[in-house]
């Protein structure tokens, strides 16, 4: 079991709203290489593991990816916080406030909700870090380059 401490470690303060940042910011919550599906698929994965401590990595690092998908709703809720009508319909994210509100839903940049899909979990210890290596590496991509 662990403690969840009721603040953020790197606390979110954004002071003025983006509706485009936020679009494209969502796929970290919610889309195939976001922190949702990471975190589930760690926590899925830890129960094939053949040694306690591969159980222990992976419920560790499942339970942060929690803590990551908190820190992105945080930077998606305070991006869209108090946008107007011109803003939203200016982002492209009239379709998505008619859904939705501002309140954060897990969903790709391109508006596709979140599903289980984009997490594997093939029960073999071998498979299953091999696809974390590969999601990983795909998120590490993206930020050497962007």
């Amino acid at each position: 079991m662990w403690s969840y401490i009721k603040s953020l470690e790197f606390p979110v303060k954004i002071k003025c709203p983006d509706a485009r940042a936020a679009k494209i910011i969502i796929s970290q919550y919610g889309g195939p290489d976001g922190e949702l599906g990471a975190s589930l698929r760690y926590l899925s994965q830890r129960f094939a593991m053949p040694c306690p401590e591969a159980v222990g990595i992976l419920n560790d690092v499942g339970t942060e990816e929690l803590a990551h998908l908190e820190m992105v709703g945080s930077i998606v809720y305070q991006l869209t916080r108090n946008l107007s009508e011109e803003q939203i319909k200016a982002a492209g994210l009239d379709a998505y406030f008619v859904d939705h509100g501002l309140g954060v839903y897990p969903q790709a940049a391109a508006g596709v909700p979140f599903n289980a899909m984009a997490i594997a979990s093939k029960g073999d210890p071998i498979t299953d870090l091999h696809e974390n290596l590969a999601a990983e590496g795909t998120v590490l991509y993206a930020q050497t380059y962007c």
